[in-house]
């Protein structure tokens, strides 16, 4: 697999952009680590998904002629699309109906025709075989096929020609093509450098899969992280995560929504939640790192921008920077005046305030108001909590 992978890496080198590696001062800061990204966001096409696309359709352009499909929730659909109209190909995408808009439109942009069809990955993908047998297009597998994984693969063989004394490399796992690929080349490479994978805990088929031994199918895969959103994994890539992975953690979304967050704040970087997931297994503490120098694969960045405004108001509220509390005041002239200088006097700012005078659930001579505030941290938050409820009937709803 070394050579078909340094072979794909020259098929594909003049389609895609050189992406050093980024070393991460805060990162390596916070953990006392030396801590690199490879930055697949900043990729043609948002993604690492690309290489695999392109590997597949060069190699075998004898049989794509004819135009192909592809089933994909968004990166592998972007992939092929721009692969099928840089190299003059037909090519139809079967998208999950659920799909963030921005990964449709860019998916079209490049002269894809999108079909969207059910509600996972699985439904678009068996509509998909059907659809191309139909048309007689020719099948490109999201991840479960042997040239798109050395197209993957030719990830780990960038980091190791810029880099080769890392220690370890952290991948983000969904049917598991990207980290079979990058496993079968470092582990040929340097055996000792160790392959870490990182699911949603909401969509960690390859974990109950080694698990048990055996492909085993999720009956959901409900993560915000739709590029890991897999229900599945393959049998390709089964077989090699058995044979070349040396753990596999899992994180929450909680914890990926605060990896997105801080790659915005720290990094000033825009991640996917699939890209997120090795830096919220490393911020979680889930993969020692100290003595070592690790490199986290940043699969993509294709975030529609109502998800990254749901992950910045639940991060926040996450790390005691925002919350909302209910409060019971007296239906009169300068309560309400009174509440806020109140919270004024606790160096807390109002961001958004309801005032709700005709609520049935309290009497008629007192009136609800939910109050949200940017806070300083838990401290503050449990102070404020203290103090406002020593004055008023509260509820804490955020």
């Amino acid at each position: 697999m070394l050579n078909e992978i340094t072979e794909s890496w020259d098929r594909i080198k003049s389609y895609i952009k050189p992406l050093p590696l980024y070393y991460s001062n805060n990162f390596s800061e916070i953990t006392g680590a030396d801590i690199y990204f490879k930055l697949e966001n900043l990729q043609r096409t948002g993604s690492f998904k690309i290489r695999g696309a392109l590997n597949c359709i060069l190699k075998n352009q004898d049989k794509c002629r004819g135009g192909i499909i592809a089933a994909s929730a968004g990166n592998h659909a972007q992939g092929v699309a721009f692969s099928a109209k840089t190299l003059g190909i037909k090519a139809v995408i079967v998208m999950p109906e659920f799909t963030p808009m921005v990964k449709v439109s860019s998916t079209q942009s490049h002269g894809a025709e999108v079909v969207l069809h059910g509600q996972s990955f699985e439904d678009a993908y068996k509509h998909a075989v059907q659809l191309g047998k139909e048309r007689g297009l020719h099948f490109i597998h999201p991840f479960d096929d042997h040239d798109v994984i050395a197209g993957q693969g030719t990830i780990g063989y960038e980091i190791l020609r810029e880099k080769p004394d890392i220690d370890q490399i952290v991948v983000p796992v969904g049917g598991g093509g990207l980290i079979s690929g990058i496993a079968e080349y470092v582990k040929g490479f340097n055996p000792d450098i160790k392959i870490i994978g990182v699911q949603a805990e909401e969509a960690a088929g390859m974990v109950s899969s080694l698990s048990e031994g055996r492909v085993v199918s999720l009956s959901s895969s409900a993560t915000f992280a739709e590029g890991i959103a897999v229900k599945q994994v393959g049998k390709l890539t089964f077989e090699s995560c058995q044979n070349c992975v040396d753990d596999l953690v899992t994180v929450s979304e909680r914890e990926i929504a605060l990896a997105v967050l801080e790659y915005i704040e720290r990094a000033k970087l825009v991640v996917e939640g699939a890209g997120a997931a090795p830096l919220a297994a490393l911020l979680a503490g889930k993969i020692d790192v100290k003595d070592k120098t690790t490199v986290l694969v940043v699969s993509g960045g294709n975030i529609d921008v109502t998800t990254i405004s749901r992950i910045i108001s639940r991060g926040m509220t996450a790390t005691g920077r925002f919350m909302t509390v209910s409060i019971i005041l007296r239906d009169v002239p300068g309560a309400l005046t009174s509440l806020s200088q109140e919270i004024s006097r606790l160096q807390a700012n109002i961001h958004q305030i309801d005032h709700i005078r005709n609520d049935q659930r309290v009497p008629l001579s007192q009136s609800r108001v939910n109050v949200s505030l940017e806070t300083r941290g838990q401290e503050h938050i449990d102070r404020i909590m203290e103090r406002l409820s020593s004055l008023y009937e509260i509820e804490r709803l955020v």
